[in-house]
């Protein structure tokens, strides 16, 4: 098969900003609006620990989640519209199907937890490759579990958590802030020495009734850039099946060069269904190389 006369990271930058849904990567501080009482009284001040527990207690819990969007993204100042469809297989798969607003495909994405694959339907193009060349891509640093639970509101779930002594706890505008200059992957989960030596930067703000998170920004430590920032924001908390769901959602991703703005709102979300994740590559499709 001939190689296609393109340049992969110029390609792959077009697909992936076109569902950005995931853009990988992350996100924070605004307030979150969900229907809910004003806080008048001050907020009772509790420890790292009671915060970190009640917030892992409230999240969002699934083994299988579909749900159709509609998203705007903004690069530069420049504003594009698409919608899609989401799937995921808890902590396995993250397939995304995206279609402009005449409702015909354009791209595919699966997810898992060691590759990235992405189908271009407009050039009957198609991509196979993993985290580390999309974090390359965006100037980004995460993984399936971030990328996972940036897209359902939660907290990581492989990472060292509150009672570890690594967070530090607060009341930052009338809500629970938790921070800490040095969160890393738990050992027993991490791939590589890569993994076990990066350290994140991470800031959560929470709802001081729902200790669910309105926004948060993760750095990694390594980068002294005070320019790179990902940051994602949550709103529109609604009740399913009795937990509460952020259906809209805004990621920023930013450095010195670019500003990627995208914002998503969630409809038609079902839980706990099987799932089908088709990605049949069509003979006819020229990969793009190297």
């Amino acid at each position: 098969m001939r190689n296609l006369n393109i340049n992969k990271y110029a390609y792959l930058k077009g697909v992936l900003l076109h569902f950005l849904v995931f853009v990988l990567l992350v996100f924070f501080i605004v307030s979150c609006s969900v229907e809910r009482k004003v806080i008048k009284a001050p907020l009772k001040e509790y420890g790292v620990d009671t915060i970190f527990k009640r917030l892992k207690k409230n999240e969002f819990k699934f083994e299988s989640l579909s749900a159709n969007f509609n998203a705007e993204i903004e690069i530069n100042q420049k504003k594009n519209s698409f919608k899609g469809i989401l799937r995921i297989r808890k902590d396995s798969a993250i397939w995304i199907s995206v279609t402009p607003v005449l409702g015909i495909e354009v791209a595919r994405l699966l997810v898992t937890n060691d590759s990235v694959k992405m189908m271009n339907r407009l050039n009957s193009t198609y991509f196979t490759g993993n985290f580390k060349l999309i974090n390359k891509l965006f100037n980004a640093d995460i993984d399936y579990d971030m990328f996972q639970s940036f897209l359902v509101g939660n907290d990581f779930t492989y990472y060292e958590n509150g009672v570890s002594g690594k967070f530090k706890a607060n009341i930052e505008n009338k809500q629970y802030h938790l921070s800490t200059a040095e969160r890393r992957k738990l050992k027993k989960y991490s791939k590589s020495k890569e993994d076990i030596d990066r350290l994140f930067i991470q800031n959560l703000l929470l709802d001081p009734e729902t200790f669910k998170i309105n926004a948060l920004t993760i750095k990694e430590k390594k980068f002294k850039d005070e320019n790179r920032k990902l940051e994602v924001r949550y709103n529109d908390f609604r009740l399913v099946e009795n937990q509460l769901f952020p259906y809209h959602l805004e990621v920023e991703i930013s450095d010195k060069e670019q500003k990627v703005i995208l914002k998503i709102d969630f409809s038609k979300l079902v839980l706990n269904t099987h799932q089908n994740f088709p990605f049949t590559i069509s003979s006819k499709y020229q990969k793009i190389e190297k």
